[in-house]
């Protein structure tokens, strides 16, 4: 007749062939760990690290968008932040997104307290420059605003 016998294939015990299977997987696992996992725990990390290091005197940028000097570190978990003269708002941690200027830290022994203290002169800048700035509202100037 015209139609032939069709013969089942020997089954095969090739594990190469298993081997070239699972090397593409493999490889796209490599590539999303080493361009989207890897870079945002570092990221993460970098953030937790950052808000450890919040203090007295810091200015932050909340998830809201606002900006404001950080009065009191509560807690753990909560900061004071001072939004504007006589506006104080308590702050979750986490909800801070960015440190915009850190201050420095406090000296730590006796000789740092006196050379810090000094007033030797050359350096010290005033806190208000002209009557015009002494003018400003305090929240312009907090912003950066003239």
């Amino acid at each position: 007749m015209l139609i032939s016998p069709a013969y089942a294939q020997a089954a095969g015990g090739d594990t190469s062939s298993m081997v070239v299977q699972l090397a593409p997987l493999a490889l796209i696992f490599v590539v999303f760990y080493f361009f989207l996992i890897r870079p945002q725990q570092q990221k993460a990390k970098q953030q937790r690290a950052m808000l450890d290091a919040i203090r007295r005197g810091d200015r932050v940028v909340t998830g809201g968008g606002i900006i404001g000097t950080v009065a009191k570190v509560v807690g753990n978990d909560e900061v004071l932040v001072d939004l504007a003269d006589n506006v104080r708002v308590r702050v979750v941690r986490t909800t801070i997104s960015q440190v915009l200027a850190k201050t420095e830290p406090a000296a730590k022994n006796k000789d740092a307290d006196t050379a810090a203290n000094d007033d030797s002169g050359g350096d010290a800048v005033p806190a208000v420059a002209t009557p015009e700035e002494a003018k400003t509202p305090a929240w312009r100037r907090m912003l950066g605003l003239r």
